[in-house]
């Protein structure tokens, strides 16, 4: 009776160690959610970003000037959620 008793111990304390994020397993890290990023920074809730509120806070504003317009795919100088989570196309010229 004290060897199964033993063993369900061992797995009943074993087993949370491998029922962890997979990620965890392949170093890959948890992506915040693009939707809650995007509504933070529009602080004036009109649904896109203006170049003030995506350099708002930047810690580096040339790498984030540079970002800005990566992600501005239609060159409105505005970027929306599709383009902020990298979801939008660019228009063919």
């Amino acid at each position: 009776m004290k060897p199964i008793l033993l063993v369900t111990l061992t797995l009943a304390l074993t087993l949370p160690i491998y029922a962890q994020d997979t990620n965890a397993a392949t170093g890959a890290k948890d992506k915040p959610d693009a939707a809650a990023a995007f509504a933070k920074k529009d602080k004036n809730s009109d649904g896109f970003l203006s170049k003030e509120e995506f350099l708002a806070k930047a810690k580096d504003p040339a790498k984030a000037e540079t970002a800005f317009a990566k992600k501005d795919k239609n060159s409105d100088g505005k970027i929306s959620l599709e383009e902020f989570a990298g979801k939008a196309q660019q228009d063919p010229e």
